[in-house]
């Protein structure tokens, strides 16, 4: 499965097996994370069993049961830590579907039940619930093209990063991002505020570039 299959096939699932994960899986997700951190200068970690992180009232909001394992996304604290937390997040969740995992961007979980090490200029920022699902979960609602941009006469490349960044996930399924397009130089920005809007727009980024072949400015 390449990077953008993993990324059109994947789907957020909360409910996952009694099992933990095949350590030799395990160990290629740590490698990727730690490469990661040195690329874009974060702290995340991945933290296996998930112990009572996703118990309690979290379970019955969200609907969490059985989470083997699940990567705390940590960074030094910056006006730009969000964005890069959820660019360098997604790429981690589309290589644990390549590994054959599942996985859920979690916005509620029991923090003060989180064994990572962070720094006081540190924060925690999410998490990411990782195992294999009871099944591949299912697509949601979403927006159109025309809701997230008013370009006209768009090239290929233009609208398959557009249809890329709408399978995103969102907090809460928001999608409050627009696209535009100047010449040949694509951007996006938070067209409202919400819950992880910063967050979602670093998804949202990674999902076009990964589709088009374009970086966002």
């Amino acid at each position: 499965m390449t990077e953008l299959q993993a990324l059109r096939a994947r789907h957020s699932v909360r409910a996952y097996q009694k099992k933990p994960i095949d350590p030799d899986t395990a160990t290629l997700l740590k490698e990727r994370i730690a490469q990661l951190n040195q690329a874009y200068d974060l702290h995340m970690q991945y933290i296996e069993p998930a112990g009572a992180v996703f118990g309690g009232l979290a379970s019955k909001l969200t609907g969490w049961s059985n989470v083997p394992a699940f990567i705390a996304m940590i960074g030094k604290r910056s006006d730009t830590l969000d964005e890069r937390c959820g660019y360098v997040g997604e790429q981690l969740v589309l290589y644990a579907q390549q590994l054959g995992l599942n996985t859920c961007w979690a916005g509620i979980f029991k923090r003060k039940q989180v064994t990572a090490d962070i720094a006081e200029d540190e924060k925690l920022v999410l998490t990411i619930a990782v195992g294999y699902g009871v099944d591949q979960g299912r697509p949601r609602r979403s927006k159109s093209v025309a809701d997230v941009t008013d370009v006209q006469d768009m090239p290929d490349w233009f609208k398959e990063g557009v249809e890329a960044a709408l399978l995103a996930p969102t907090a809460v399924n928001q999608q409050k991002f627009t696209f535009t397009l100047d010449g040949d130089t694509p951007s996006v920005s938070v067209s409202a505020n919400g819950p992880f809007v910063r967050l979602d727009l670093g998804i949202v980024k990674y999902h076009f570039e990964l589709a088009s072949g374009r970086k966002i400015q």
